[in-house]
């Protein structure tokens, strides 16, 4: 604008004074125009910075909304964090104590494994030995099984007794000596002895009936081995079952046979089984030959008598925590 000013004055100058040659007029004009074209040069690039200018402060303005919203967002993200350590710290301290507890019901589980395994062996030597003993005609009349741990050996009432009687026949004497002797060999058990029948009613007027046969036979077992064998009476019970514990079918001659007859029930005593149960190991203890209290499955510990029978044995597997890379 100051340019255009000029020349208009200068012009004005020299029309006053009337003394401006055409030549020279004619150069003042192209100077003029060129001076005009420059101010509209400048005047687009100033309409062009001013629109760049309005464009960058709104991008500045947007930017500034995102980095707040960043902040706000990362503020949020942090608590998360602080929340998620703090979680998984007490989680660690419960997952530690939950692996103490898995570790020693597993030593519980293993020591339990451990005194059932020597029990199965003890049953089995007992009665391989019983069978030993046993002649040919006694296997025919004795037979002996072990079930859930406990041993059953059962003896025909034709051997055992007089012809419809509860006394002991002259025949079962050697029978119940071999018996007697591994009932006392096996200081750790307790006996009971059981009488059956068979659903024929007895005929006997000091016998009421099959109830008072069961128990009369079961009680004339137990006094002989008390009396004549010297097995300790604290150890031994006698019981009857009457005709109500079958183990055949009282329609035939051979099922009656069957069913006459007297179990002696070798068992391990309760009262041991219920401390066995009661010695639960500690849930801090440490394995003495680990450092950080885990258990090291063993191999199941040789019985007193060994019988070569390699059945019933188990290994408890350890719990261990997997560890994040």
């Amino acid at each position: 604008m100051s340019i255009y000013v000029g020349v208009v004055a200068v012009g004005a100058i020299l029309a006053f004074t009337g003394c401006v040659s055409n030549k020279k007029y004619q150069s003042l004009q192209m100077n003029y125009e060129e001076m005009q074209s420059k101010e509209q040069e400048l005047n687009r690039r100033y309409q062009e910075a001013q629109q760049q200018l309005s464009s960058a402060n709104t991008r500045l303005n947007s930017l500034e909304d995102q980095i707040a919203a960043e902040r706000k967002n990362l503020v949020a993200l942090q608590n998360a964090l602080d929340k998620c350590l703090t979680s998984s710290n007490q989680g660690n301290v419960n997952i530690s104590k939950l692996v103490d507890e898995i570790n020693a019901s597993n030593r519980y589980i293993q020591h339990l494994v451990n005194t059932k395994n020597k029990s199965d062996s003890l049953n089995l030597a007992l009665t391989n030995r019983l069978t030993r003993s046993l002649s040919r005609e006694e296997i025919q009349d004795v037979d002996v099984q072990v079930l859930k741990g406990v041993v059953y050996i059962s003896l025909s009432d034709n051997m055992l007794y007089k012809s419809g009687s509860y006394e002991i026949s002259d025949r079962a004497g050697e029978t119940l000596s071999k018996i007697a002797k591994i009932i006392m060999d096996y200081k750790d058990y307790e006996v009971l002895v059981e009488g059956n029948t068979d659903n024929v009613p007895i005929k006997q007027t000091n016998i009421r009936n099959n109830w008072d046969l069961s128990v009369l036979r079961g009680s004339s077992v137990v006094q002989a081995l008390q009396n004549d064998y010297g097995v300790d009476p604290r150890r031994l019970t006698a019981a009857g079952r009457g005709e109500y514990n079958p183990i055949a079918n009282n329609s035939t001659e051979s099922g009656k046979t069957r069913n006459r007859r007297t179990q002696i029930i070798i068992t391990p005593r309760l009262d041991q089984f219920m401390e066995l149960i009661d010695k639960a190991p500690e849930s801090n203890s440490v394995d003495p030959e680990t450092e950080d209290g885990s258990v090291t499955p063993r191999a199941s510990e040789p019985s007193a008598i060994d019988t070569g029978a390699s059945e019933g044995k188990y290994d408890v597997i350890p719990f261990t925590p997997s560890t994040a890379p």
